[in-house]
């Protein structure tokens, strides 16, 4: 193994995964900075979410490396993995995935309660998320009583509540029409700068992936340069500029 830059919070060196013997992502190498929103871009299918479940640790690369904060994520228990993500990192897909049985403010303060957190704390944290997301005047009700943009703002403040170093941004604002979309990418990215959280934020969408301090761009499964067969204004190989990305 090859130890990581130590300015990158994540860090993965060619990294391969297939699903059911299909390719999903092919020789992929990228870092990530402390408090840096990463845009990973590309069509569907391209192995965006891939991406992110194996930087996350939801999924074990066939091939290579992920890091975070210098240790090897690659090589942990499924147990260690699982409380990585609890403790240091938040979620966030397309879907809310509210449980219909906990009340809004609940929802949002799962993390923290499932890590041991007291009552009082947990909730106090959610409803401020909440506020900042112009929906703690629904914190008392269930997720049924919501619609489905005010439901990924909950599921957006269960992301946040625990302020964690990295969250992972599947596709979050696929559901959400343009004024929604504003809001959740808005209090994301101002959170992430002001509390120095990562983002890793997978999208499709052009007005999404503005908001991010760089794009990491992917084409059936590989970095789109070496998709392409491009070389760079050097006359670098797809190899050189993969290598580049680890901490561009």
């Amino acid at each position: 193994m090859v130890a990581p830059p130590d300015n990158d919070v994540l860090w993965a060196r060619s990294v391969h995964y297939s699903h059911n013997g299909s390719p999903g992502i092919i020789g992929v190498s990228v870092g990530v900075r402390q408090g840096e929103v990463l845009a990973v871009t590309g069509p569907r299918g391209s192995g965006k979410t891939t991406l992110l479940h194996c930087l996350s640790g939801r999924l074990v690369p066939r091939e290579g490396e992920v890091w975070f904060n210098s240790v090897p994520v690659h090589t942990m228990r499924a147990l260690t993995r699982e409380r990585l993500r609890r403790d240091r990192f938040g979620w966030i897909g397309p879907e809310p995935a509210l449980l219909p049985e906990l009340t809004v403010w609940e929802n949002a303060a799962l993390p923290l309660l499932v890590s041991g957190a007291s009552h009082h704390t947990a909730k106090r944290a959610a409803c401020a998320w909440l506020e900042r997301l112009d929906i703690a005047g629904s914190a008392h009700k269930r997720p049924r009583a919501l619609d489905r943009a005010a439901s990924q703002r909950v599921a957006l403040a269960r992301a946040l509540v625990s302020e964690p170093a990295v969250i992972f941004a599947d596709e979050p604002t696929a559901p959400l029409h343009r004024s929604e979309r504003s809001l959740l990418l808005r209090t994301l990215t101002t959170a992430a700068r002001s509390h120095e959280i990562t983002v890793v934020l997978a999208t499709h969408d052009e007005d999404t992936a503005a908001v991010a301090d760089r794009r990491f761009a992917l084409l059936d499964g590989r970095p789109a340069a070496a998709a392409a067969g491009l070389a760079g204004p050097s006359g670098d190989t797809p190899e050189d500029q993969a290598a580049c990305s680890l901490s561009a």
